[in-house]
C-alpha cells in the first residue's frame, strides 16, 4: 500500500476531525435516527431519510479518514533544508502581476489553498519540487501558463 505524506499539522488536523465525528457526530445522527423513527410510517417521514443520509456521509468521511491516517507517512519539514521538496513554505513571485504568494506543500488529504497549503499532485508543486531560491517556473493551469520567480524557501 502506497504510503501518505503529511505534515504533522495535517495528520493532527485530521485526526481531531476523526475524534469528532466519532465521538460527537455518530452519537448525533444514530439519537435523530433513533427520534426519527418515534414518529411512525418511515416511507414518508423526510426526518428519517435526511437522518439516515448525514448517518451515511459521516460512516463514509470516518472510513476515508481511517484509511488515509493507516496510511500517513508524517514528514517533518524543520529537518529538511535546500531545493523545493515536500514540506517546503515558498513564496513566489508572480511575473505577470508582481503578487507574492506563499505557499507550503503539502499531501493530498491536508491540502487547502485558501489557507496557503498547497497540494503536492498539483501542476504548480510539481513545477516547484527540485528547484532553488532565485529560479523560475513555468505553470500550465487550467487557466492558462503562468510564470513564477522562486523568492525564498523555508522549511519550518
Amino acid at each position: 500500500m502506497e504510503k501518505i505524506p503529511m505534515t504533522r499539522a495535517g495528520y493532527d488536523q485530521l485526526d481531531e476531525e476523526l475524534r469528532e465525528l466519532r465521538s460527537v457526530q455518530r452519537p448525533a445522527v444514530i439519537r435523530a435516527i433513533a427520534e426519527a423513527r418515534e414518529h411512525g410510517d418511515l416511507s414518508e417521514n423526510a426526518e428519517y431519510h435526511a437522518a439516515r443520509e448525514k448517518q451515511s456521509f459521516v460512516e463514509g468521511r470516518i472510513k476515508e479518514l481511517e484509511m488515509i491516517l493507516s496510511r500517513a507517512e508524517v514528514i517533518d519539514p524543520s529537518r529538511l533544508n535546500g531545493s523545493i521538496k515536500f514540506g517546503a513554505t515558498v513564496t513566489l513571485l508572480d511575473e505577470d502581476s508582481e503578487e507574492e504568494r506563499t505557499y507550503q506543500i503539502v499531501g493530498e488529504a491536508e491540502a487547502d489553498l485558501e489557507r496557503g497549503l498547497l497540494n503536492i499532485r498539483s501542476p504548480l508543486a510539481r513545477a516547484l519540487i527540485g528547484k532553488d531560491e532565485g529560479d523560475s517556473v513555468e505553470v500550465v493551469t487550467p487557466g492558462g501558463g503562468k510564470s513564477y520567480e522562486i523568492i525564498s524557501i523555508r522549511y519550518v
